[in-house]
């Protein structure tokens, strides 16, 4: 069986595992408000999702 030559330090072993890429959210504009949005997740200036208002919100924080 073979067995390793000498010891792998941290740094290295950690570079080596580090190899995972970072991806953008998913970001769409709302149907209804116009502003960008998370998909698949409630817009937050109007509270509606899939054309269905789910979360009253309150005047002041839609004009915002």
């Amino acid at each position: 069986m073979a067995l390793p030559k000498g010891k792998i330090s941290k740094a290295r072993k950690h570079s080596r595992q580090a190899n995972w890429k970072l991806s953008l959210p998913g970001i769409t504009e709302c149907p209804q408000c116009h502003k960008m949005k998370l998909s698949h997740r409630v817009c937050k200036q109007c509270g509606y999702y899939n054309g269905v208002q789910v979360v009253v919100m309150d005047e002041d924080k839609k004009n915002a």
